[in-house]
C-alpha cells in the first residue's frame, strides 16, 4: 500500500478534516470516514478473503457442470465407443418417451378442460331454467293474490283496508 497517499487509513490531517466535514454535511459520511481511518488498513486482507470465497463458490459450480456433462447432459464422451453409442440410443429413447408423455399430458389437459366446460355449461343451463321457472309464476300469480282485499273478496288495488 502506498503510504505517501494523501488519504490513507491513518490519523492524518487530511483524513481528520474529511471526517469532520463528513459529520457536518451528513453524519453517515463522517462515520464512514472514521471507519476507514480505523479499519482501512484491513481492506486488502478483506478483499483477498472475499475473492477467495467467491472463487471457491464458483469452482464448485464448475465442478457441478463438469459432473453433469459426464452423465450425458453435455457432449462429453467416455472414450468407450460401444458404451457411448448405447448411451446415445438410450437417451434418444428416453427423449421419445418424454415427448409421448408430454403429448398425453396435453391431450388429457384438453379433455379435462372440455369436461369442465361441459359441466359448467350444464350447471349454467340448470340455473337459468330454475331462474326462469321461479320468476315467471311469481310475476303472474303475485299480482292476482295481492289484489284481493281481506273483506268479501273485493279487489281494490291501491286502497288500504279500513
Amino acid at each position: 500500500m502506498n503510504t505517501s497517499a494523501l488519504i490513507r487509513p491513518a490519523w492524518t490531517p487530511a483524513t481528520i478534516a474529511l471526517m469532520v466535514i463528513g459529520f457536518m454535511v451528513f453524519w453517515p459520511l463522517g462515520l464512514a470516514m472514521l471507519a476507514y481511518i480505523i479499519w482501512g488498513d484491513r481492506l486488502e486482507g478483506f478483499k483477498r478473503d472475499v475473492n477467495r470465497a467467491t472463487d471457491g463458490i464458483f469452482a464448485g459450480c464448475r465442478r457441478g457442470s463438469d459432473r453433469a456433462a459426464r452423465w450425458g447432459y453435455g457432449s462429453a464422451r467416455t472414450g468407450n465407443v460401444a458404451f457411448d453409442d448405447w448411451r446415445e440410443k438410450e437417451l434418444e429413447r428416453l427423449n421419445e418417451e418424454r415427448r409421448k408423455l408430454d403429448e398425453m399430458l396435453s391431450e388429457f389437459d384438453e379433455y379435462a378442460r372440455e369436461l369442465r366446460r361441459a359441466k359448467d355449461q350444464e350447471e349454467f343451463d340448470r340455473f337459468m331454467a330454475n331462474r326462469n321457472k321461479s320468476t315467471s309464476p311469481t310475476t303472474g300469480g303475485s299480482t292476482g293474490s295481492t289484489a284481493t282485499g281481506k273483506r268479501g273478496g273485493k279487489s281494490t288495488p291501491g286502497l288500504l283496508d279500513e
